[in-house]
Order: C-alpha cells, then sequence, then structure tokens
C-alpha cells in the first residue's frame, strides 16, 4: 500500500476517538494506511491529569494500547500504524501533515478549558499542516436557519466568486465522488453594498440584488466547470446567497456530511499562515465535521 497515510491523532479524549472514526472511514474509502499518532507532552503547572508527568516511557502508552484494543478486529493491521511522539501538541500536530493525504483530528481534546469551542491544537493545525486537516465536532451542536432542501449525503463547499481556490474546489469534490454525495456550492456575496461619497452619506448601489446574483451565479459556474468535467456523474447544486458566508455555511451543515473551507494563501506582507475569518468561524460552530484545505502552491 503506496499511499500516503490518513493520520488521525487521539489523546484518549471522547472528541479524538470520534475522530479516530471518522479517519477510519476515510482511509477505507481512499484505500489507504491508518496512522494513529499520540504526542505526549510533560506534565506543567501540575495538570497530571491532562500530560504526561516526568519523561514518557518509550516502551508503552496507554492511548495507543486503548485505541488498538477499540480497532482490534476492524481493520487490517497491515493498513495501521501506531506512533508515540513527544513535544508540544500544537507544534507537533501541524508537522504530521507532510507525510499526510488528510490529518483528522478532535474538535478539543483532554487539556484547556472545557467551555471552549475549539481547542488550540486543532486550530494549529487547520492554520499550518500541510495537508487537508478534517476538526470532528462533539456532536448536539445547533445550527439556525433552514435545514437541507432534500436528503441525502452532502458535501458543502464555500466559494469565493472574486478568488476561488481551485485546491478547495477540488477536495470537495473528491470527497463528494468517494462519498457518493452530491457538492453543495456556496456562494456568498456582499449585499446590501453600501457607499460612501461624502462624510455621512450614502449612496445607492449601482446594480440591483438580482444583477448582483445573476453575476455571482455565472463566475461560480464557470469556475467549477472543469470540476464538473472531472466528475461528469457528480451533481453539483450552486447557491448564490446575499451576506454573510459564514453563516450561510454552518447553516449548511446541518445533516451534511463535510463542509470543505479555504485556507487564506500566505501575502508578501503577511508571510504567516492565516486561517480567515470566515474558516474559523465555520469551524466554531459548524454541526458537521470541518476540511480546511491548503491553499494551491502559486503556479511559477
Amino acid at each position: 500500500m503506496n499511499a500516503a497515510p490518513v493520520v488521525a491523532a487521539v489523546d484518549g479524549s471522547d472528541d479524538s476517538l470520534r475522530a479516530l472514526e471518522w479517519a477510519l472511514d476515510a482511509a477505507r474509502r481512499r484505500v489507504a494506511p491508518l496512522r494513529v499518532v499520540h504526542v505526549r507532552q510533560y506534565a506543567a503547572w501540575g495538570q497530571t491529569d491532562v500530560l504526561v508527568a516526568g519523561p514518557p516511557d518509550a516502551g508503552g502508552d496507554d492511548v495507543l494500547d486503548e485505541v488498538r484494543d477499540l480497532l482490534r478486529d476492524r481493520a487490517d493491521p497491515a493498513a495501521l500504524e501506531y506512533v508515540a511522539q513527544e513535544g508540544v501538541p500544537g507544534a507537533v500536530l501541524p508537522e504530521l501533515g507532510a507525510e499526510a493525504q488528510l490529518l483528522v483530528l478532535g474538535s478539543r481534546g483532554r487539556g484547556g478549558f472545557a467551555s471552549l469551542l475549539l481547542g488550540s491544537n486543532s486550530l494549529a493545525a487547520a492554520r499550518d499542516a500541510e495537508c487537508p486537516v478534517v476538526v470532528v465536532p462533539r456532536p448536539g451542536r445547533e445550527v439556525h436557519g433552514t435545514g437541507p432542501d432534500e436528503p441525502g449525503p452532502r458535501v458543502v463547499v464555500g466559494l469565493h466568486a472574486d478568488s476561488p481556490d481551485e485546491a478547495t474546489l477540488a477536495f470537495a469534490f473528491a470527497e463528494a465522488a468517494l462519498r457518493g454525495a452530491r457538492v453543495q456550492v456556496i456562494a456568498a456575496y456582499p449585499w446590501p453594498v453600501q457607499t460612501w461619497s461624502a462624510p455621512g452619506q450614502l449612496v445607492a448601489p449601482l446594480a440591483d440584488q438580482e444583477t448582483i446574483e445573476h453575476e455571482t451565479l455565472a463566475l461560480a459556474d464557470g469556475f467549477l466547470a472543469p470540476h464538473r468535467e472531472r466528475h461528469p456523474d457528480l451533481r453539483a447544486d450552486v447557491q448564490a446567497l446575499p451576506g454573510d458566508a459564514a453563516g450561510h455555511l454552518v447553516a449548511a451543515s446541518r445533516d451534511a456530511d463535510l463542509v470543505v473551507v479555504g485556507r487564506h494563501r500566505r501575502r508578501l506582507l503577511a508571510p504567516a499562515r492565516m486561517m480567515g475569518s470566515v474558516t474559523q468561524a465555520v469551524l466554531l460552530h459548524a454541526a458537521s465535521p470541518v476540511a480546511v484545505v491548503p491553499p494551491a502552491p502559486p503556479e511559477e
């Protein structure tokens, strides 16, 4: 089996075990090995119930032993690998993406504050890993807005009509093909458009909302054309919606198989990796697993 592995990060928490189940299914769909990784860290500030107290014992790992028991007779042992690493999880986890085709984590681990919706390690991995990162949320998240327009498996993807990212669209279509799902494309456009002509004076928009919606749909269809050609059997529906892109994506996450969002490109004046406000809001509030896809490298 020569395919790059699907990596599942575990720490013994219920969140990480849910992510493990998602990763196991993803590896089977891709006919790829599953690498289960536990990053062990020294205890600090008395957190002996969360981190390893003293140097980790290289001879055994209770978390990985638990996973071995859980996966026994459920997966081909030749397609499974167990790895214990030492270090700061927020730094080590993103590095796992260098050799993976997919990195899967729970939305929160065992450390930190229970009230947080997204743990710092999951956020760091989604922001910094070189491969797509899937964050699996806790069950029971409530989202507002209307539910899916029809039943059936769905992969939702956000499309920025002004600057679409091909890697994000390609990942969404490929994932939908693996799942036998339709693609639901959300293309949000700003509305109402407000223009200031002088202090305190607003100018009415030059185009009406219907015109902007039609232009957004036309742009989206053009960007989707090559992906539809590569996946002629896939159904891809486009919605042009006004206003908050994050809110529309979160609403669409109800009963979805996956929501796919992109990560900002590095810019000359901002060379650090950036998450983006829409992507971070979707990670915090979506009811379904969320895939964060790094941008395609710029063409030479």
